[in-house]
């Protein structure tokens, strides 16, 4: 999408857009132009802005509009009290989020693909243009991890998902570093070997280290999920659920593309981040209900059930984090079920002990749309994950089906203990949903919240 401003020297084509109170959505023609008047709400909050900027958007997609224009001034609501710059970096951001579609694998119709390619914008100032071209590269960082996310099983194996890491870094100041199995075996990393066995695929983890701030500072660590395949393992998944388990690695996506958007936005901090990347699969080699696994902390994990792998292989990531005497360390994963059963599908679950830390989550969610809630982590839930034959057990010892998300956050937390730490269920905000003006698949949720926090910590 091309971002213009100013006077638009030929009108031939272009759709213009009025903000207006009418009660429905309709495009008219005027003056020899075509206008979409768009409905929005007198009430208007920050929450329905994002609808109403991808409701334009996505207007313009269903009738072939390949141009739009509107002015700045439309999305200025005297109910939404921030800057213009602020606000222009949401219009930037939502105009690319709601006219991305994953059409990697459709055969291109004759007419090709429905798509907003260039927008005019009038009624700006230079501070607000920076905004929303600022708006504009994130929204680009987080298209390209939901590419990566929707990208099939059978074309996104750890390997390649290891190269994409390098890829998305490519000509700025990030080094890459790939531990295959014989390294892993050499830092004791048993828990993530142990989960990707039963793969022909050899498992990898994927180190990616930006250096922007001192070099006394201490670094934000950011640990994402990567498991490009989840069939369960022995304890296989009903067939209904293994649709969508090639997107069980967004939260790495996330992590790969939230240290390009850093570096590419030159954010002096020093960011890293870190990927476990297997495939869960069924075979003669697979881990098993009942094994105990030594991790790369010392701990034992009693397998109670091996399609509770996410918390398995983090369980090594959170131990090498600390190699880095971070200053917080954030995980990332489509870790359970539970956390969909308890929030539904509009915000992702955090947890973490830090009461300011969840509440700078809470709030940078609100600013970016990724929403969150934060669920408990008590000490007495430990109890509740306390093994038998080994130190921990990856699911509740009673093999209780309720409050997953918490043991399994629980479970977590043990070995990142004495280190600044928040955990980010993002199962709930896999893909979009009904009424989101979003296309159909991954989100690339949390990238935005993540680089807001790398940009505003002190």
């Amino acid at each position: 999408m091309k971002i213009n401003f100013g006077k638009i020297k030929n009108e031939k084509d272009v759709l213009f857009i009025n903000v207006s109170s009418k009660n429905t959505d309709e495009v008219v023609r005027e003056n020899g132009k075509k206008t979409l008047y768009l409905k929005c709400d007198e009430k208007m909050t920050l929450r329905k802005l994002f609808l109403l900027v991808r409701k334009m958007v996505v207007m313009a997609k269903g009738i072939k509009a390949e141009k739009i224009a509107f002015n700045f001034a439309d999305f200025r609501f005297s109910t939404i009290t921030i800057t213009d710059f602020e606000l222009a970096e949401v219009v930037g951001t939502q105009l690319d989020f709601a006219n991305y579609e994953f059409t990697l694998y459709k055969t291109k119709p004759k007419e090709g693909f429905s798509e907003v390619k260039e927008v005019f914008i009038s009624g700006t100032t230079k501070e607000i243009e920076k905004g929303i071209l600022k708006g504009h590269s994130i929204a680009d960082e987080v298209n390209k991890t939901r590419t990566l996310s929707n990208t099939p099983g059978g074309d996104m194996t750890p390997k390649i998902l290891a190269d994409k890491a390098k890829e998305a870094v490519k000509g700025l100041p990030v080094k890459v570093t790939i531990l295959g199995e014989k390294e892993m075996h050499r830092e004791k990393m048993h828990a993530i070997l142990s989960v990707g066995r039963g793969s022909e695929e050899e498992s990898k983890f994927i180190i990616m280290e930006y250096y922007g701030g001192s070099k006394t500072e201490k670094p934000i660590v950011l640990v994402g999920k990567g498991v490009t395949f989840d069939s369960g393992g022995l304890n296989l998944k009903p067939s209904s659920s293994l649709l969508g388990m090639n997107m069980d690695m967004s939260g790495g996506a996330s992590v790969v593309h939230a240290v390009a958007l850093v570096a590419r936005m030159k954010l002096k901090k020093n960011v890293i981040g870190l990927i476990p990347s297997v495939e869960n699969m069924a075979s003669g080699n697979s881990y098993r209900p009942g094994d105990v696994i030594r991790s790369m902390s010392g701990k034992t994990i009693e397998i109670l059930n091996t399609d509770a792998e996410g918390r398995v292989i983090l369980a090594d990531a959170l131990t090498y984090a600390e190699k880095y005497k971070p200053e917080v360390v954030i995980d990332i994963a489509t870790l359970t079920g539970s956390a969909v059963v308890a929030l539904g599908e509009r915000a992702s679950a955090i947890f973490t002990e830090d009461d300011e830390l969840a509440k700078t989550f809470e709030r940078i969610g609100e600013r970016t749309g990724e929403f969150m809630w934060r669920l408990p982590l008590w000490e007495e839930y430990e109890d509740e994950i306390k093994g038998s034959l080994g130190d921990l057990t990856n699911i509740q010892n009673k093999n209780s089906r309720y409050g997953d998300a918490i043991h399994a956050a629980s479970f977590l937390h043990q070995f990142i203990k004495g280190t600044k730490w928040i955990h980010i269920d993002m199962a709930p905000r896999m893909v979009s949903i009904a009424g989101e003006n979003l296309s159909s698949g991954a989100i690339g949720t949390p990238v935005r919240s993540l680089y807001k926090f790398i940009e505003e910590i002190k």
